[in-house]
């Protein structure tokens, strides 16, 4: 055992001593495995850290949350948008009626997103934010994080009080040097009171559900000062805490049946939407991503292991003296084999190791530019270490095999 594993320790010297003399050669087989590596290892990342974004998004929807809604969120290329375009929208007629009937929600609300409109306080705009009106109920569905102030409270809600929580990208703009708190702001042509500030959030990736650009205010002032009914309306519903969801949406479905008044053969003429919609789309997105992704990758290491295979080819004619010289002198196949194995396996794994400090610096750089943390997958990490490994043995089979196969004294002869 001493003396295989004393043969095994020169193998390694013998390999990279070759790997030292021949840098050029060597960085240039590094590059097609280092590339390799960083393909799989970055394309895996940019899907990780887009499908956390994208969650973290959806998150923030509810997963325990109903919306009923006209349109349906499960759109696509087939969307049938012609047999919803004459539903009606949701009411406040429905909202009351759902509250007075529902017997599995924890609480009901109804909302309406009112976009790309322009606050005021003196001489500071803030332009493109939303104004959300929205009945008391959504703080009890919503996770709303307010760090300055309050929400408004249920009387200020009934009675239509003129009062506003704004989004900390709209405080930012109005009240650069200034208490935003019980200033009066200009919003769909009403001056509002700001008595809350919701915390920071930050933009979404791909869509943005954040509360950093919007001006929230009551549902019963909005509806003094727009139609309420152009906007898109909303009713959310949340499950509660001991009733599943499916229990809840069927109950849901039912309510909104009867309120309608509609005959067991009419379809529904609204939509209930879950964040479910939503996640079975991005796992059929991402499952197309990360397939392609895999492919592209496996190419590139296979094109970087071909390169290792004809380096190694080229360096067994170079030392067949040397291999002559050492089976003349008793050296055994296994340490001839050893030696170029060794060898085609260390160039793989400095070449993955090298792709992997690029990933590594490309997150850094990204973070400190985008403020944008990125995911790298652990499990893809040793899985393309054990890649790097499985290449190297592959690339370095045949030519090791043939080096150690060869007849000692036609080796020295080739000198």
């Amino acid at each position: 055992m001493i003396l295989f594993l004393k043969l095994i320790g020169e193998s390694f010297g013998f390999a990279f001593s070759a790997l030292r003399e021949n840098r050029t050669r060597t960085l240039l087989s590094l590059l097609g495995v280092t590339i390799g590596i960083l393909i799989i290892i970055g394309v895996f990342s940019a899907v990780a850290t887009l499908r956390a974004n994208l969650e973290n998004s959806v998150e923030k929807l509810g997963s325990r949350t109903i919306y009923v809604m006209k349109w349906p969120w499960d759109g696509g290329p087939d969307f049938p948008w012609w047999k919803y375009v004459n539903r009606p929208e949701p009411d406040i007629r429905d909202y009351e009626a759902l509250k007075a009937r529902m017997t599995t929600a924890e609480a009901v609300s109804f909302t309406i997103d009112i976009g790309n409109r322009t606050a005021q306080y003196l001489n500071n705009n803030v332009s493109g934010i939303t104004v959300t009106a929205t009945s008391h109920e959504l703080y009890d569905i919503r996770e709303l994080e307010i760090v300055n102030g309050r929400y408004f409270t249920e009387s200020e809600s009934n009675r239509g009080t003129n009062v506003a929580v704004i989004g900390a990208t709209v405080a930012e703009g109005l009240f650069p040097n200034t208490e935003p708190i019980g200033k009066s702001i200009s919003v769909l042509g009403r001056k509002v009171t700001v008595i809350g500030v919701f915390k920071k959030e930050g933009e979404g990736m791909i869509f943005d559900v954040s509360m950093d650009n919007v001006v929230m205010i009551p549902l019963n002032f909005a509806r003094n000062v727009v139609n309420i009914r152009s906007y898109g309306p909303a009713i959310l519903v949340s499950a509660a805490p001991n009733v599943s969801l499916e229990e809840t949406e069927s109950e849901l479905r039912g309510v909104m049946r009867s309120i309608h008044r509609l005959s067991p053969q009419q379809e529904d003429d609204f939509s209930l939407n879950k964040t479910t919609i939503i996640t079975a789309q991005l796992d059929t997105m991402f499952q197309m991503i990360n397939t392609a992704g895999g492919f592209i990758g496996i190419f590139s290491i296979l094109v970087g292991g071909f390169g290792i295979a004809n380096i190694m080819f080229v360096s067994v004619k170079e030392r067949t003296h040397i291999i002559g010289i050492q089976k003349s002198l008793g050296a055994k196949n296994y340490f001839i084999l050893s030696q170029f194995l060794i060898e085609a396996i260390a160039l793989c794994l400095i070449g993955g190791l090298m792709g992997l400090s690029f990933v590594y610096l490309l997150t850094v750089l990204v973070k400190l530019t985008f403020d944008l943390a990125i995911v790298v997958n652990i499990g893809m990490v040793i899985l393309t270490v054990v890649l790097s490994t499985l290449i190297g043995l592959v690339a370095g089979i045949v030519p090791a095999a043939m080096a150690a196969r060869m007849d000692p004294v036609e080796a020295i002869r080739s000198k």
